[in-house]
């Protein structure tokens, strides 16, 4: 049986690469849009270990929203 060897830091690149904050990004927009659109904030940035992009409620409404409805988590179905 062969063994595979992953190249540790290839794959810390790839992660950390625009690439994958394109990736994070489509998904966050997505999740947005499921959600509503209006009100909600998209952000990023490039981790220790790999790129993070999120959603959150930036207006009373919204924040009111997702608290009694967890509206941001049933987007991501």
């Amino acid at each position: 049986m062969a063994k595979i060897v992953l190249d540790k830091k290839g794959v810390r690149e790839l992660l950390r690469s625009q690439e994958m904050m394109d990736i994070c990004l489509k998904h966050a927009e997505a999740t947005k849009a499921a959600a509503g659109g209006e009100g909600y904030e998209i952000s990023s940035h490039v981790g220790t270990n790999r790129v993070n992009a999120s959603v959150r409620a930036d207006t009373i409404e919204t924040i009111k929203d997702n608290y009694k409805n967890n509206t941001l988590i049933k987007s991501l179905r």
